[in-house]
């Protein structure tokens, strides 16, 4: 009798790897990107990652407008950027294969479902001949897979549909990927469970899929090796992954409570936003208040309605709500009350690219509103920095009594990160006086070094005073239409907020004989680190700076471009910054653009800084 010899698979260890998952809306690839994620963060890989949904709100199946991709990029080393092309490509039907193979390099991996290559979905999408078979994928390593059927069968016992049946396919490829990169199994089988706790036979069908394909790469010969990732090294914490909006809506009940006020957020669903509503609704327990209003100009009227009432209001939106809250802006700055405007930027203008990034709102945040309407601007730089962002946006809005502006964006929103969960004793403390009663009270009489005039709930006895649109006499409050009242309240509105306390502006650079400055501002920071690291592996001498405090800039700002010759300044717009740089330093800054509703790629900055260095 023969014996039976199991033959385990090779192990190969790798650095680092990016994968992209893509097929149909419906094909649950934005839930699949996600359970890899987790899994991979529960390793300790580093990493990142960018999901892209369709531009579609309800493309047809099977074509390319409706394709919907997951990019994750984790290493055993600290990640900048979710990876400029996937070394693996996980495409569920041709429209998926069709959209995204301009992104992969030769040599890449591509496995695809090869259930879905037939007659009718290639038409759809232009392909005459089958790419699996006509030797146009001879560069890649090409892995047809029969994932409907597959998956079909594993639960042919089950009480489902073949239509119900075939959902669970991203269940099979999850379970694929997480044998081909080691991944832990754990997680997303407890996820599951919780999921459909409530549904059993789903439960089941989607449970049974995930083990399926782990057992099919684990005994395939299609699969010849594994591979393994080790830990990145990281600073020792506590760490989770985190989305930047959530890591903002974290890092608004953190202010809140340290600043003891309660939360209250006042919001119309938008994209790519309302993910922020969504989390801090979850949050009662900390006093948070959410309100979803029935238009944007609703929304935050009840912010500013609730600072006025001694509240942390706050307002989430994208760039075309920031257009319809434009009037109420110039309100909160007229009544100079703490207020929170959180714009997620995305593709525009109007709702051509709602879900694709973009930085097009900087110059609307600064100018956006009728009359001398200054407000603070501020911009997170990466998905976990939202946390410390909001806190500094509820700083400068408590402290200063001013709007304030945070200027986020689809990437840095909807793509994640690991976070190290600080220590709560170690956040800023954002305690505020109210005005006390008091006799001959002075709603305009200004603090010394802040500017702020008091912060006066209303009801409190004996500090009544006027409040709205109209001019205010200086010290009093009263209604004037004094030229020369108004013309000093709004220079003192406008000193307020040039006189805001911001960091100065750190620069990077190791030899300190640097001629040429990468300069950059939102989430533009990650690939731009990228970059500078690939310059100087390469013996480049190359400075890197970047913007988080827009309206008022670091106050060394105009030093730092004087000691660089040449600063390139890249932007997802088609320079806003650049612009105002020109404008206010005489630096004839060398701006880099794009709006492809994409992040800029590291190769990219690479070649336009090399471009410059050797110029």
């Amino acid at each position: 009798m023969s014996k039976i010899v199991f033959v385990t698979k090779p192990v190969v260890a790798l650095k680092q790897v990016t994968i992209r998952f893509a097929g149909d809306s419906g094909d649950g690839m934005q839930l699949t990107g996600d359970r890899f994620t987790m899994d991979t963060a529960s390793l300790g890989n580093d990493l990142s990652t960018l999901p892209n949904f369709p531009a579609e709100i309800r493309a047809p199946q099977g074509t390319v407008l409706g394709v919907s991709s997951f990019q994750l990029h984790f290493a055993d080393h600290h990640v900048q950027t979710a990876g400029d092309a996937p070394d693996v490509l996980v495409a569920m039907n041709p429209a998926a294969l069709k959209a995204n193979i301009k992104d992969m390099q030769r040599g890449a991996t591509i496995i695809v479902d090869a259930d879905e290559f037939t007659t009718r979905n290639l038409s759809k999408v232009g392909y005459e001949t089958n790419p699996l078979e006509d030797g146009t994928l001879d560069s890649f390593k090409l892995h047809p897979v029969a994932l409907t059927s597959l998956t079909v069968a594993a639960l042919s016992e089950l009480t489902l549909t073949r239509k119900e049946a075939e959902r669970s396919k991203n269940m099979f490829a999850l379970g694929l990927l997480t044998w081909m990169y080691h991944r832990p199994t754990e997680a997303t089988e407890n996820f599951l469970n919780a999921k459909f706790a409530k549904k059993p036979e789903i439960l089941k069908a989607n449970l049974l899929a995930y083990r399926t394909g782990w057992n099919y790469g684990e005994t395939t010969e299609d699969f010849s090796v594994s591979f393994e990732i080790a830990k990145a090294v990281m600073p020792k914490g506590k760490y989770r992954n985190i989305s930047g909006n959530a890591a903002m809506a974290y890092g608004l009940i953190a202010a809140s409570q340290r600043a003891e006020l309660k939360l209250f957020l006042g919001s119309y669903p938008i994209t790519p936003a309302s993910d922020i509503l969504h989390e801090l609704s979850k949050h009662k327990k900390f006093g948070v208040v959410t309100f979803q209003a029935e238009d944007e100009i609703a929304a935050i009227g009840s912010a500013l309605g609730a600072s006025y009432g001694g509240a942390l209001g706050i307002t989430t939106t994208s760039g075309p709500g920031v257009a319809l809250k434009s009037e109420m802006i110039g309100l909160g700055v007229m009544l100079e009350l703490p207020l929170i405007i959180i714009d997620v930027q995305r593709g525009g203008p109007s709702t051509g690219l709602p879900t694709k990034t973009e930085q097009a709102d900087l110059l609307q945040a600064l100018f956006g509103r009728n009359g001398e309407s200054p407000v603070a601007v501020i911009a997170p730089s990466h998905a976990s920095d939202c946390f410390d962002i909001a806190i500094e946006a509820a700083r400068i809005a408590t402290t200063y009594r001013v709007p304030v502006i945070v200027l986020s964006d689809g990437y840095i929103a909807n793509g994640s990160e690991p976070w190290m969960i600080p220590d709560v004793d170690s956040l800023p403390d954002l305690r505020v006086e109210f005005a006390k009663s008091q006799e001959d009270f002075m709603p305009y009489l200004r603090n010394p070094e802040t500017l702020a005039r008091p912060w006066a709930i209303p009801g409190t006895k004996g500090i009544e005073h006027r409040i709205g649109g109209l001019e205010k006499a200086d010290k009093t409050g009263a209604i004037s239409y004094d030229p020369a009242n108004h013309d000093f309240m709004v220079r003192t509105r406008a000193a307020k907020v040039a006189g805001i306390k911001v960091p100065d502006l750190e620069v990077s650079d190791p030899t300190g004989d640097a001629q040429v400055l990468y300069l950059g501002w939102g989430s533009t920071y990650g690939p731009v680190s990228a970059a500078v690291e690939v310059l100087r592996d390469n013996g480049e001498k190359i400075a890197q700076a970047h913007i988080r405090f827009l309206n008022p800039f670091p106050k060394n700002l105009g030093e730092v471009l004087k000691k660089y010759p040449k600063v390139i300044v890249p932007e997802m717009n088609m320079g806003q910054l650049a612009m105002l740089l020109r404008a206010e330093f005489l630096k004839d800054v060398i701006s880099f653009n794009q709006v492809r509703g994409l992040p800029f790629t590291t190769a990219e900055l690479v070649e336009t800084a090399m471009g410059v260095l050797h110029d």
